[in-house]
């Protein structure tokens, strides 16, 4: 878990929630809404996607307790 590589893969998929739940929110509450991009009250859609990926870190870190060590995979 201390290494680079299980890092690197943790980032990327924290970041990858990140943008995942940011998009997702904005795809469901804009047109509910009426609202366009810029009319989005970002710092709600900011807030969960940030929560989502913290998230993500954490079960990155708890998956490396149970696959190979170096790895922020649960599987491999």
């Amino acid at each position: 878990m201390w290494d680079k590589t299980f890092w690197t893969d943790a980032a990327e998929r924290s970041i990858k929630t990140f943008a995942q739940t940011a998009v997702a929110l904005i795809a469901v509450v804009a047109p509910v809404a009426g609202m366009d991009l810029l009319e989005v009250n970002w710092i709600p859609v900011l807030a969960v996607a940030f929560i989502a990926a913290v998230i993500s870190v954490l079960t990155s870190i708890a998956s490396s307790f149970v696959g190979k060590k170096d790895s922020a995979s649960l599987v491999q």
